[in-house]
């Protein structure tokens, strides 16, 4: 087996260009592209709390279930990706997570979005609550 120990990768033909072949071996990509540029896993009851993250600033309570996420380096356009998922804290519900929140107005920016967390047992369903766990991903070009 081999190892390569490295601190940067730097591209042959540009700095960031870094290509990657499949494990069949019939396709490529740019391993810039695969990563996730920021995550953030926080508690959303009580005084909102990070658990863990990456590229994110901070987050702010915009009310119950709504969360304003802040990310410490840009996006290159508004047109990211962002995934999530929730763990409820209630014995008798789970949750949905919506990005862009329950606001009309809430609209991702380059250095922040929006998300709100609903309840989604069926006795419950739609009804925006606070999650004892949020996770979100950010996938898209860094400015």
């Amino acid at each position: 087996m081999s190892e390569i120990l490295v601190d940067n990768l730097t591209g042959k033909t540009s700095a960031g260009d870094i290509t990657v072949t499949s494990e069949g071996g019939a396709a490529t990509m740019q391993l810039q592209q695969g990563l996730a540029k920021a995550f953030v896993s926080f508690q959303q009851t009580g005084t909102q709390t990070v658990f863990d993250s990456l590229n994110n600033s901070s987050i702010v309570d915009q009310g119950v279930g709504e969360t304003t996420v802040n990310l410490s380096s840009a996006m290159s356009s508004t047109r990211y990706g962002t995934a999530g998922s929730v763990i409820g804290s209630g014995t008798s519900w789970e949750g949905t997570c919506f990005v862009g929140g329950s606001n009309a107005a809430s609209v991702n920016t380059t250095t922040s979005y929006r998300m709100a967390t609903r309840d989604a047992y069926p006795s419950n369903s739609g009804v925006t609550r606070d999650m004892g766990q949020v996770s979100l991903m950010n996938i898209g070009d860094l400015a």
